[in-house]
């Protein structure tokens, strides 16, 4: 009875239990109206429907919000029999069933069945099913490879199959569930001649293939809508320190005015934390992951739904179909694992069509951390994944309008320059002419014979000798350091926007081998004028850990020109008392001086890394300075904002300074608290530039010897900046790392900035 997969099904002549939906004579405008209370259809939805009524295999590719579930929910309205909708979560199940449900006045119209019903709950689905009540039944793909649920099954009189969030298929989808690639078999099982429909939000080109070729599909009649959401704004912010962070989320939100947002995180820890702040800083929000009890879950998807909450902050858990047409903004904490992710997250903003802002805030730290979970994976996984962490990156560095980037790797083109609604757009970067370089690229990868992707093509255009480059004796080429006079920074902007431009195209088969395109051939031939902007360059942005961001999403902007006074005034100050500048103040607490501009000394402690005693010892000057300058230029000062800590920081405070007492370990104490070793450290510094002095040596002297202490203390005592990488640079013969010279950072505020 079952249909050799690749084959196309024989179609029966007679109609027989179980054989595909019988096409119902129906004006579907009426009965639109009738099940829906919708007077038209959008898009596509109508020629979608009438190929799955037709009998027709049908593949859907529809951004969130544009109306994907009624594709199959209507069909299955008003076909005879049941439809069966695979979904990947339990918690989407229940959300489309009472959607559905709340269209109708009787309940049997939609069911799911999953491990969370009881043997009472399963026989109640049954009987439904059986009488003929049911027109939509959820299941999870697990469900279905149930012997006893296929013998169910195959005796139902089923109307069609429907597979929800397709890209769960395949390796190279977000969401990837090897539960998915056994559905062809399973449903040949329980009926191989319905007609089936696959449904995905997102579908980069290979994807799209992945879910034909795996699921089957016999002929089918494919529907792509536009990727383009023209209401979501998208912003990328440098993400440094985590109080800062914190407090721009809190500043964003409260702008937002009670409007409903989803922050996502890669980690249950992260969103517990997250929403206790954003609690203590009179915000609804509260936390959702998969750690949670099921009923609490459910319960606190309700309470967002019903605006009970403002804010959930969550993992990737939440989110796959939820139907909150009203929210306003979705924030990513940490960088996403791929374009797909942040595609599906951030297509939960705005799917009304109105205001949507999609904010990222972007670290190297957060990128470590996705390479790092890759690490145990399987070496084809890694690829993918590195492939894949790649393109985010590359999407958040870019420097050219992010609508086109995304547009791009889903394979649509984007004609326009600036579409007016993304950060680069609105602050447009200088344009470079790069016509002689493009012709360079295009040579070089012709000369290594399109094998190669970008990191190694920029390694031989700019010459750097590599053990790979010399495994492949490739240093004896023509374009090997042809580049060399521009950086890998320059290069890597114009690889990404000949891309864009169509000169060049990623082989994703080959995990981003770079090919040249038939309009890269014709560019070759005969080069014209091709302008470029350069990537944001990250790495300068954030600086080092105590550089901070001139930017926040908020807009509160750093005063440059008394950002510089006070730069001054430190120095004369520190010469006073023959302390190098920063042991004083450090760059942070500048910024935030050059931000709120504090005019006494109470408002000062507000700034970051000033304690009482610290703005009693040294802010008077500060603070006069401020006064002066907010009088002669007229400044309105921001509104005084208090940032509310969770935490209780002076119980922190207490038990590092107890802890480094009794000489525990560094990693012990961290452990304790919850923390990684970076985050110790960084609180450990708070607490010494505030000047409070901490027992550290026991722990230095475990890291570094007494002549390597003595050398990097000499250092600190003349150098101009506290930045570690400006250290590690003047110190390069000892090879210091990021650590030792943070600890050592650490006893030099105990011990100067008293």
């Amino acid at each position: 009875m079952g249909v050799k997969s690749g084959k196309a099904a024989p179609k029966k002549a007679k109609k027989e239990p179980g054989q595909a939906a019988k096409k119902t004579k129906v004006d579907l405008h009426e009965a639109l109206q009738k099940y829906f209370g919708f007077k038209q259809f959008k898009g596509k939805q109508q020629e979608i429907i009438e190929s799955l009524l037709s009998g027709k295999d049908t593949f859907v590719i529809m951004p969130t919000g544009g109306g994907k579930s009624l594709c199959y929910q209507l069909p299955a309205m008003i076909s005879d029999g049941v439809a069966i909708i695979v979904s990947p979560l339990i918690a989407l199940m229940k959300n489309q069933v009472d959607l559905v449900r709340g269209y109708n006045s009787n309940d049997e119209i939609a069911h799911f069945l999953n491990s969370t019903l009881t043997k009472k709950e399963i026989k109640a689905v049954h009987d439904d099913l059986i009488s003929g009540k049911t027109k939509l039944l959820y299941v999870a793909p697990e469900t279905l490879t149930k012997p006893e649920n296929l013998s169910f099954f195959s005796d139902l009189n089923i109307s069609f199959f429907a597979v929800d969030e397709a890209h769960c298929i395949s390796e190279w989808g977000h969401d990837f569930r090897p539960e998915y690639r056994r559905l062809r078999e399973m449903m040949d099982k329980i009926n191989p001649n319905l007609p089936v429909i696959a449904l995905t939000a997102t579908a980069t080109p290979k994807v799209q293939s992945d879910i034909i070729k795996n699921l089957d599909l016999r002929e089918p009649n494919i529907f792509i809508s536009s990727f383009n959401r023209e209401n979501l704004y998208y912003e990328i912010i440098p993400k440094i320190k985590k109080s800062q962070t914190h407090e721009s989320i809190v500043r964003f939100i409260k702008g937002m005015k009670n409007k409903s947002g989803i922050i996502y995180t890669l980690n249950r820890k992260t969103t517990e934390e997250l929403a206790d702040i954003l609690q203590a800083n009179g915000i609804k929000a509260v936390a959702y992951h998969a750690g949670l009890d099921a009923k609490l879950r459910a319960k606190r998807q309700d309470d967002f739904l019903s605006e009970d909450v403002q804010v959930i902050v969550a993992t990737i858990a939440f989110g796959m179909g939820i139907d909150k047409p009203d929210v306003r903004f979705v924030i990513h904490y940490n960088i996403p694992k791929s374009i797909e992710n942040y595609y599906q997250e951030t297509g939960r903003a705005g799917r009304d069509g109105l205001e949507g802002k999609c904010i990222l805030y972007y670290s190297h730290k957060d990128v470590s951390k996705l390479e790092h979970l890759m690490r145990d994976k399987p070496l084809s996984e890694r690829e993918v994944g590195a492939q894949l962490i790649n393109e985010i990156v590359a999407y958040a560095e870019s420097g050219v309008c992010r609508r086109k980037v995304i547009l791009s790797y889903f394979g649509e083109e984007f004609p326009q320059e600036n579409c007016g609604n993304c950060d680069n757009c609105k602050n447009p970067k200088e344009k470079i002419e790069a016509k002689e370089d493009a012709v360079i690229v295009l040579k070089a990868i012709k000369e290594l014979g399109e094998k190669f992707a970008t990191d190694y093509m920029v390694t031989i255009i700019t010459g750097k000798l590599t053990p790979q480059v010399k495994m492949f004796r490739h240093e004896g080429l023509s374009s090997f350091g042809i580049g060399k006079e521009k950086d890998a920074h320059f290069w890597n902007s114009l690889f990404r926007q000949m891309i864009l431009e169509g000169l060049l195209r990623k082989d994703i088969e080959e995990y981003g081998v770079l090919k040249i395109t038939d309009k890269g051939a014709a560019f070759l031939k005969k080069p014209k004028s091709f302008s470029i902007v350069l990537n944001n360059n990250f790495e300068e942005a954030m600086g080092d850990d105590d550089e901070g961001m001139d930017n926040v999403a908020d807009g509160a902007v750093v005063d440059e020109r008394l950002f510089e006074m006070l730069k001054e005034l430190r120095q004369k100050e520190a010469k006073k008392i023959g302390l190098v500048p920063w042991v004083i103040f450090l760059e942070t607490s500048l910024q935030d001086m050059a931000t709120l501009y504090p005019t006494t000394l109470q408002e000062l402690e507000k700034c970051q890394g000033v304690s009482g005693a610290k703005a009693r010892r040294y802010g008077k000057p500060f603070v006069e300075l401020i006064a002066r300058y907010v009088e002669e230029n007229n400044i309105e000062k921001p509104d005084d904002f208090v940032m509310k800590s969770v935490v209780n920081k002076s119980g922190d405070k207490v038990y590092i300074i107890q802890q480094t007492d009794k000489k525990i370990p560094l990693e012990t104490i961290a452990k304790n608290r919850g923390w990684e070793t970076a985050e110790l450290l960084e609180e450990m510094e708070t607490i010494a530039a505030s000047g409070t002095k901490l027992n550290i040596g026991y722990a230095i002297d475990e890291m570094l010897d007494e002549n390597e202490q003595y050398e990097i203390m000499e250092y600190f005592k003349t150098c101009e900046t506290s930045s570690l990488e400006v250290a590690q640079k003047e110190l390069a013969e000892f090879d210091f790392n990021w650590e030792q010279l943070k600890i050592m950072r650490i006893k030099f505020l105990s011990e100067y900035g008293m």
